[in-house]
């Protein structure tokens, strides 16, 4: 499309995608303040309750895949409106559900007709925007992707503590209706192609890997990984059908994914670098809500309101790439954008709940800077050499690609959490026994802390259990500062950004 070509309407479609999109990324990070009161209310345990979050997400991930197809068999303006009605439909439904398997079933729907959102919205503004206009065009779109994560806390913790958990659903009912009617009026229609094959056999493959690698990874803390038969189960499952997929994609005639979109360097770099930084970005809110609020004392709309820092750097720092694009390689952006991301990580690993506000105002500014220096030219580059044949199949694998990086995120940072939780709380517990000099003193300290008596041990195992969780929180944002290693030497792989169309 050339600069000349007039789009009618292309702002209030961009506002219909980019409000569609932002409430689907949005799904996620705005559950994360209530599930505390979610796990009372539903009676479920720590574990059982993050099937909340990743039910939803893996849903997703697995009804990504064929977006691509659907919009071309069906029509993308059809796929699109249907799947906004769903997902609002299905909001409701978790917004009434009275037990955790209802709650569980209605997430997995929402994350069904979630799953096009994202991808659907890219594709719309990448058609109506000209190749001169990309960039900026692509700095909207990054900005609702990383929006949602930094916005939801905030509205999760405000709605939990005026209402109660259940209008972080609720709430997508009004942005469902503005969003669905703009896409009717404003949407173009494009032509249904009805005889598009499908490869079921392919998708069947990946939805069978994904879940069953999804199922482990959330089973696994549960069962005491694979010293159980079913975990074993699983990762052979997932293992095998990845691999029967990988074979598919490369003999079939006619693959479920193209491989031509392997083949194009810049885009299977940024795929993995969009799995690498959703897992760091989900991974992060999940991660900070409970720890102020268990560890910190902080009411859910204050715990909420303390992550918005981030949206600041992220707003400020989509517009700041867009400007830095047009004088600087794509590639030195990112680079940038990930050593920050770096650092930020690693300072909040020397946190403990007593952090100044202004200390972690500034790191939250700064994570979110970060991460609009990173996503938003990594989404220019993916479909800079990619051919436009492939822009279709192309969104729908990068959707992919996020929803299961941050379903990972989630599920092995929480994992690490419980393992580092106990090992830390065992090793504290060593060195407390009644021999301690400190514990022997006769002053008030030594006669309140006696592990002998019934007050003095339960004062103890209070005290322990909290250090014990501040410090398997550090070890946690220290190994995901460790995950942005891998997207910083992806970065050599990826051609440099060309000007103008090829």
């Amino acid at each position: 499309m050339s600069d000349d070509v007039h789009v009618p309407h292309r702002r209030l479609i961009t506002a219909s995608a980019m409000l569609s999109m932002f409430m689907q990324v949005l799904d996620t990070s705005i559950v994360v303040v209530a599930l505390p009161y979610m796990q009372g209310s539903l009676s479920a345990s720590a574990e059982e309750i993050n099937w909340v979050l990743t039910s939803s997400v893996i849903a997703a991930a697995i009804c990504t895949a064929p977006v691509g197809w659907m919009a071309q068999r069906f029509g993308r303006k059809r796929l699109f409106i249907t799947c906004m009605v769903g997902f609002v439909c299905a909001s409701m439904m978790c917004g009434a559900a009275q037990t955790l398997p209802q709650l569980v079933g209605c997430r997995l729907l929402q994350g069904m007709f979630g799953a096009g959102l994202a991808p659907l919205s890219q594709a719309t503004m990448l058609d109506i925007y000209p190749f001169a206009r990309r960039a900026q065009a692509m700095a909207l779109f990054s900005m609702g992707v990383t929006m949602g994560p930094m916005v939801g806390p905030a509205m999760g913790g405000y709605l939990t503590d005026l209402y109660n958990w259940r209008w972080v659903f609720y709430v997508n009912l009004p942005f469902g209706i503005i969003a669905v009617t703009g896409l009717v009026l404003f949407l173009p229609s494009a032509p249904a192609r009805p005889g598009l094959k499908f490869s079921w056999y392919g998708f069947g493959l990946l939805a069978l890997a994904v879940g069953s690698f999804q199922m482990m990874l959330d089973r696994g803390q549960i069962l005491d990984w694979f010293t159980s038969r079913q975990i074993m189960v699983l990762a052979v499952v997932s293992g095998t059908a990845f691999y029967l997929f990988i074979v598919h994609m490369v003999l079939s005639d006619k693959p479920f994914l193209p491989t031509g979109l392997f083949k194009d360097r810049n885009f299977f770099s940024a795929i993995i670098m969009i799995f690498c930084i959703s897992a760091i970005l989900q991974a992060t809110s999940a991660l900070l809500a409970p720890y102020l609020q268990k560890l910190g004392g902080l009411p859910p709309e204050e715990a909420g309101w303390a992550l918005a820092p981030r949206g600041i750097g992220t707003i400020f720092s989509m517009w700041l790439a867009s400007r830095l694009a047009m004088h600087f390689d794509h590639r030195k952006i990112m680079a940038v954008g990930l050593l920050i991301l770096g650092s930020v990580l690693y300072e909040m690993s020397t946190w403990t709940p007593d952090v100044t506000g202004m200390r972690m105002v500034i790191a939250l500014v700064m994570q979110g800077l970060s991460i609009g220096l990173v996503f938003n030219p990594m989404t220019v580059m993916a479909y800079t050499t990619l051919p436009a044949v492939f822009r279709g199949e192309g969104t729908a694998v990068q959707s992919l690609a996020r929803n299961v990086g941050s379903a990972v995120g989630i599920s092995v940072m929480t994992f690490t959490l419980t393992r580092g939780f106990q090992t830390n709380h065992a090793e504290i517990s060593a060195g407390i026994t009644p021999f301690e000099r400190l514990l022997q003193h006769q002053d008030r300290l030594g006669q309140v802390l006696d592990p002998t008596t019934r007050s003095g041990a339960m004062m103890l195992e209070q005290m322990i259990n909290y250090q014990a969780q501040i410090i398997a929180y550090n070890t946690d944002f220290r190994l995901m500062m460790l995950v942005v290693i891998p997207p910083l030497l992806l970065l050599f792989l990826m051609r440099r950004h060309a000007r103008q169309p090829t």
